[in-house]
């Protein structure tokens, strides 16, 4: 077996493989110099394009382009009418932005443990945290695959409370038929710089509700009754009033010019990443130390292979996930951790006296897996390079026999202690 790179041997790839490297195209670079040439690079007609392209795909009435997810999570809550006093339900097992939008109204994140199969909301946890002052649910399709919506409706229903989807991995998918997207009340998309379509910074929120487009559309530039593009487009200036204080959440022209194309090829770019998937699934099958994470299997759904989580079979390795993730970093393999569970960072430590054991299937997952690189601007040799790193790592800090067994003794006596 070859050294280790980290041990002085030779990385398996000259040049570093970056998490989440995005697929840029000659179409997006053109778009951008036309952007540029135009002289009209803020909020304008590329962003309403991109909105009603946006809108189409995933089959909702309206799409309102934003700077980020976290700025469409937090316009959702806000049309929602969550606030001071209110509590929002969701998991832990997310980035923080999912429950900080939910402190920036003044309301309480109330977290529900996950499934540990598809490391989703788990829908049977949620109906015992409702309270009375539950206003909404905030699930998260992780990794890209969507959450059991039709279970989280029922409960929203029962209680009346509103469904706000957080999709930002899951542009591409379906639920039982239909598109993410066009589902519940809100859905909130990102567009950052690692996700399936990017935009550098971005994001969508899509709704069917035609009671609230419009003060979103207001609320996301600095609450006014008409947006840049409308005041200085032809036809000369046109005077503005503010209806209420609003924020500086909208999208530009020029990272929209991004997102048209990334939105166009963005099914083309989904069979990529697929067959990279379909690749590392059958690479790590068999491999000691790690756990393939098999695919739900639900009719009608489809996942938007966003992640993939290599979960770390710990009790069969010498080294710890920091280690591991090291050891791969110096073969040139980026890596990423999806995610510390929200309920153990410092502030809703501090602020909510949240503590470990909380959630344990949020915490095993979030201890144990770790992001490999999955992107449509990678090849197959690419992914060959991650599954040799991978494979050597792995071999190389495998237990023994005699050292599984003595582990499992040891495991058990503590457990019996």
């Amino acid at each position: 077996m070859s050294r280790l790179a980290c041990e002085g041997g030779r990385p398996v790839r000259p040049d570093f493989l970056v998490f989440g490297r995005p697929l840029i195209g000659e179409a997006e670079i053109a778009e951008m110099v036309d952007t540029l040439r135009s002289g009209w690079i803020g909020f304008g007609p590329k962003c309403l394009r991109f909105e009603q392209e946006f809108a189409g795909y995933v089959q909702a009435d309206y799409a309102l382009s934003v700077n980020s997810a976290t700025a469409a999570l937090h316009l959702a809550l806000l049309a929602a009418n969550v606030g001071p006093g209110d509590e929002v339900i969701t998991t832990p097992l997310t980035f923080v932005a999912t429950a900080n939008v939910v402190t920036h109204v003044g309301a309480t994140p109330v977290f529900v443990d996950v499934d540990p199969a598809t490391q989703n909301i788990d829908p049977d946890r949620i109906e015992s945290a409702v309270t009375r002052r539950t206003r909404a649910i905030l699930p998260v399709h992780m990794a890209g695959w969507p959450c059991e919506l039709d279970a989280i409706g029922v409960i929203a229903e029962r209680h009346g409370l509103t469904v706000i989807e957080d999709a930002a991995h899951a542009t591409e998918a379906w639920y039982r038929g239909s598109k993410v997207g066009s589902i519940s009340r809100f859905t909130a998309f990102s567009f950052y710089a690692t996700k399936n379509l990017t935009t550098g910074e971005g994001g969508m929120l899509t709704t069917d509700d035609s009671t609230v487009i419009d003060r979103l559309r207001a609320l996301r530039l600095h609450g006014l009754d008409k947006d840049a593009w409308k005041r200085y487009s032809p036809g000369g200036f046109m005077p503005y009033q503010a209806l209420e204080p609003g924020y500086k959440y909208n999208m530009t022209d020029m990272q929209a010019s991004l997102g048209l194309h990334q939105l166009a090829r963005l099914e083309q770019s989904l069979e990529t990443r697929e067959r990279i998937w379909a690749m590392y699934d059958e690479a790590f099958a068999d491999l000691s130390g790690v756990r393939v994470r098999p695919l739900p299997e639900t009719l009608g759904s489809r996942h938007a292979r966003h992640l993939y989580a290599l979960e770390l079979d710990l009790d069969r390795l010498e080294c710890d996930r920091a280690r591991f993730m090291s050891a791969l970093g110096s073969e040139n393999i980026g890596t990423g951790i999806h995610f510390v569970p929200v309920h153990q960072h410092q502030y809703y430590r501090d602020t909510y006296g949240t503590r470990r054991g909380d959630h344990p299937h949020a915490e095993r997952i979030g201890d144990r897996t770790l992001s490999l690189p999955l992107s449509a601007g990678m090849c197959e040799d690419d992914a060959r390079d991650v599954i040799a790193a991978v494979t050597k790592v792995a071999r190389r800090y495998a237990r023994t026999v005699a050292q599984v067994a003595a582990w499992d003794e040891t495991a058990e006596l503590r457990e019996a202690a």
